[in-house]
């Protein structure tokens, strides 16, 4: 609470810029679908008391007596007015400020960058990002706010409000229950729709019906005036416990929203009970669209952890690896103790226990919906493809099951769209080839032209291209699938195998041997900028290029990684010439020893640029390719 704060004070503070950016832009795009309001009042109303039930595992005393949480709805015709009231954890005066006046997500200047002005798509980006308490503004034009804290006294309740147009008023007030009441004064327009019984308990239904705890509204009598008595309108059991059977496909899309906060539906879910040594129940979703936060790392949101149904966390981040994080969900132990802690988590068997079971089921399912519904597939992947390529790396127990998931661009289609999986690739791979070659850039355009593709395109040997930044980690981390092992194009010798037959090979030995001294006058000009210089095998129509070592970063990625401040371990490229090309033949005759030096610096700067690298001397480079084209030009 703020010092010195009393009754009498009432103090005016202005929303955060973001806050008043969402009320704009949500008031606008989501009141097609106004009454989900009620919805997110209630699902936070829920939250509060999952939080109140965790905290008071450890305090009992923050019952104040009364263990029994619920939800109230409430409304009075005259008024004109809503209720939505929950005896939850509560919040203080610095809470009420930091979850209503501000946004303090991360990633909430990546939200609002990615807003387009299409109402269709800005509505769902809206709807991930968790709107919430803000969704009342939808349908009220003055919102009141009182709440307290479990465990505070009376004296510190603290009352919000607001007319959600740039600012807000703070006061202390007495508040003799523990929790939170919102006051929704509609706007005149609203009133007659949404204040009646058969209204609001509809709406309750069929959002907030699978919400486990009792949400409550007055008994009427035949006039339909409110007496004394409440009732349970929704079903008030955790939907996860149920049976497959009794739950409708409705009803899990519904469940997917509140635990997801997200307007959109589910692209497929996984309800799994297990039984035997180790009991637990799992709920487990996959998004159809992205959330906004995807490439934040630390956030952690995507499962509730409850303990033979009490909700312990909601950033159980030990029951899914980083590289699932897009996974939303419950799971439900019987085996942990109410009482377990994030140090208990983190070296738990049950816990381990229960994450690789969980892992595997959504890895199965992930597979069954590759095989089944392959369109459904493609969504997925369009939208988190590249999280899912981090797993090989961080996840040794599923590698090849994740690598079989795993989709590409390839030089079968020439398509940028990555559909290809390593099973395709396998099954078009000619008699004789026995490894799966593929080449990683920075752009989809430098992958598919690359020079390291030439002997392969005229082989009709298929090639993966790969340009996101996650795809030099994951072949580090992935050497094998189903027994054949990966080789990038552009690292090392290229080992062609059976493929190439013995009169193909020499052939290049004789090309080799004629080449020897070009090769030679080359390495003595560009000294110790390259490791060697060779004759190549695997160009046909470019005059050179740049072969790393096998374990060598690219370069475009040790680029990145210098303009991000890493020293980089010194490592020298291979030129590869092309004795064929006329550029490369016309070298070999030069006389002059300095039209040569040039000759030769230009054909290693053109084939360090064909490969995403920087030039150390790009003004050099300049003025020889001038010097040439005068020469040409002369």
């Amino acid at each position: 609470m703020g010092e010195g704060m009393n009754s009498s004070t009432k103090e005016t503070l202005a929303f955060q810029t973001e806050v008043n950016q969402l009320l704009k832009l949500m008031i606008h795009s989501l009141y097609s679908n106004k009454e989900i309001f009620l919805r997110e009042l209630i699902s936070n109303a829920s939250d509060a008391c999952d939080k109140l039930r965790f905290e008071a595992l450890t305090d009992d005393a923050l019952y104040e007596g009364d263990n029994n949480l619920q939800v109230d709805v409430e409304f009075d015709a005259e008024a004109g007015t809503l209720t939505v009231r929950d005896n939850g954890i509560g919040m203080n005066r610095d809470e009420v400020v930091a979850n209503i006046g501000t946004i303090a997500k991360s990633g909430t200047r990546e939200f609002f960058s990615q807003l387009t002005g299409d109402q269709a798509k800005d509505t769902r980006l809206i709807g991930q990002f968790g709107v919430g308490f803000y969704s009342a503004f939808i349908v009220a034009d003055r919102v009141v706010l009182t709440t307290r804290r479990a465990g505070m006294g009376a004296e510190h309740g603290v009352r919000w409000e607001s007319e959600g147009t740039g600012s807000y008023t703070l006061e202390t007030v007495e508040v003799p229950q523990r929790g939170t009441e919102i006051v929704l004064h509609l706007r005149e327009d609203e009133r007659e729709d949404l204040l009646n019984d058969w209204r609001l308990r509809s709406i309750v239904t069929k959002y907030s019906d699978h919400v486990p705890l009792p949400i409550r509204m007055r008994k009427r009598d035949d006039e339909g005036k409110p007496g004394e008595e409440w009732e349970t309108v929704n079903k008030a059991s955790a939907l996860w416990q149920r049976s497959k059977s009794e739950i409708s496909e409705d009803e899990y899309k519904a469940f997917y929203k509140h635990v997801a906060h997200d307007f959109g539906e589910p692209l497929a879910w996984t309800h799994n009970r297990v039984e035997g040594k180790l009991e637990y129940t799992s709920l487990l979703y996959v998004p159809t669209k992205a959330p906004f936060d995807l490439w934040d790392r630390d956030h952690t949101h995507g499962l509730k952890l409850y303990v033979q149904r009490v909700f312990i966390m909601d950033d159980a981040e030990h029951l899914m690896p980083r590289y699932l994080r897009f996974v939303r969900g419950v799971v439900d132990s019987a085996d942990l103790p109410l009482n377990v802690s994030r140090e208990i988590l983190q070296d738990n068997r049950v816990i381990e226990q229960i994450r690789a079971g969980s892992v595997k089921k959504l890895l199965g399912m992930l597979e069954d919906m590759a095989e089944k519904r392959p369109e459904d597939y493609q969504k997925f992947w369009d939208e988190f493809g590249r999280v899912l390529k981090e797993g090989p790396a961080e996840d040794f127990a599923n590698r090849e099951t994740i690598a079989g998931l795993l989709r590409f661009a390839s030089t079968h289609t020439d398509t940028e769209t990555q559909t290809v999986s390593l099973r395709d690739y396998i099954a078009r791979m000619p008699e004789g080839q026995d490894k799966i070659y593929y080449i990683t850039a920075d752009s989809f355009m430098a992958a598919k032209n690359s020079p390291h593709l030439e002997l392969l395109r005229k082989k009709g040997i298929e090639v993966l291209l790969m340009y996101d930044r996650v795809d030099e980690w994951l072949m580090g981390n992935l050497n094998e699938f189903d027994g054949k092992q990966f080789q990038s194009v552009a690292k090392g010798d290229l080992d062609l195998g059976a493929v190439e037959s013995e009169e193909e090979r020499k052939a290049q030995e004789e090309i080799e041997t004629e080449a020897k001294d070009l090769v030679a006058r080359v390495k003595d000009v560009l000294g110790d900028k390259v490791e060697s210089v060779r004759v190549s095998h695997r160009l046909t129509s470019s005059p050179a290029c740049i072969v790393l070592g096998e374990h060598d970063m690219a370069l475009y990625m040790q680029q990145l990684l210098k303009q991000a401040g890493h020293e980089m371990p010194g490592s020298k490229p291979v030129l590869e010439i092309n004795p064929g090309h006329p550029m490369v033949a016309r070298l070999g005759a030069e006389q002059d020893a300095t039209r040569f030096d040039e000759w030769a610096r230009l054909l290693f700067d053109q084939a360090v640029l064909a490969e995403g690298g920087q030039l150390e001397d790009p003004a050099g480079f300049v003025s020889r390719l001038n010097q040439l084209m005068l020469a040409l030009a002369g």
